[in-house]
């Protein structure tokens, strides 16, 4: 009884096994001669319509709904490596072609003047005091409108100066904050203030959202990204930098050059790696201590300490004067 149950499992998967290479001859058969007919129409110019194929067609792989750099937070960029930051530097100037007469909108001004509309500040956003000081100046000029629909250009009220990960001072998720502005319109008429950006020791500019249209008022932004006639590039100032006041200068009489002590003063960390160091290394060529006074320490960063050369102690002495 066994014997005849093993048979004839053996004649069934006997069975199987010649139908599958039965129907699978006939579909390769039917797929190479109609590649044949294809290849013989092709020659003579005639076009036949294909019939239905015996396996059905897939589309392409799905792709996410998402894009990628939406997926996660700006706070996990942290962690990834020096090339994905600069990969993401270039997506953040989608509009390097940008001039004013192709993404500036004109026709805001001419209607009702140059007019500058500062967003009011959300509840709970937190605002470093410099940034207070550009947004408070804006307001007390005689450009300032409180209505958005007569305005000409548009200043954030996020705080974009410090754009460090590293810093306190750092605005999380700005991404999407700024694109659920209603008046964001992909940055067109917009103008954003930047001093910091990117993170210690490969200062990307990565201001950790994408402009679009709108200008940029930063410091040490590099040539390659600077857009001429559309772009204001400002100096570095200290985050104490007062917005008014300070004492009376010594410019008497229109006198040029004017009757001061100093020259040129310059004081800031020395980079000892990464980009700047070869610039910051260099001051002290021109550094005289008398009209010209240029100091830089070499405490920055947790391991500063293991990059020092034979001048940080002399510098960082002078510098803590």
């Amino acid at each position: 009884m066994q014997a005849k149950k093993r048979y004839f499992i053996l004649l069934s998967a006997g069975s199987c096994l010649a139908l599958l290479f039965y129907f699978g001859g006939l579909q390769f058969r039917a797929s190479r001669s109609h590649s044949r007919r294809e290849e013989h129409s092709g020659r003579n110019g005639l076009h036949h319509p294909s019939p239905d194929h015996f396996w059905p067609r897939f589309p392409d792989a799905l792709r996410p709904f998402v894009p990628w750099d939406q997926l996660e937070n700006e706070d996990s960029s942290v962690h990834i490596s020096p090339r994905q930051k600069r990969d993401a530097n270039s997506s953040i100037y989608k509009g390097k072609k940008c001039r004013m007469e192709s993404c500036f909108d004109f026709t805001l001004c001419k209607k009702n003047g140059f007019k500058v509309y500062v967003y009011p500040q959300q509840k709970g956003e937190k605002i470093a005091e410099s940034y207070q000081n550009i947004l408070a100046a804006i307001e007390g000029s005689r450009f300032y409108t409180s209505d958005p629909s007569q305005a000409c250009l548009f200043v954030l009220s996020l705080d974009t100066l410090d754009r460090d990960q590293l810093s306190p001072q750092y605005v999380h998720n700005l991404r999407s904050k700024v694109q659920s502005l209603h008046l964001w319109n992909n940055g067109r008429n917009h103008l954003i203030f930047n001093l910091y950006s990117g993170t210690w020791p490969d200062y990307t500019e990565d201001v950790g959202f994408d402009i679009g249209q709108a200008m940029l008022a930063k410091a040490s932004i590099s040539t390659e990204n600077f857009r001429p006639n559309f772009d204001v590039s400002i100096p570095l100032f200290s985050k104490d930098h007062p917005r008014t006041g300070g004492e009376r200068g010594f410019l008497k009489f229109n006198t040029i050059p004017p009757l001061r002590k100093y020259m040129l003063v310059f004081k800031g960390k020395r980079y000892l790696t990464g980009i700047g160091s070869d610039t910051r290394n260099a001051l002290y060529h021109v550094h005289n201590g008398e009209d010209v006074v240029l100091l830089t320490t070499c405490k920055h960063g947790k391991d500063w300490q293991k990059h020092k050369d034979s001048r940080c102690d002399r510098d960082n002495t002078e510098y803590e004067k």
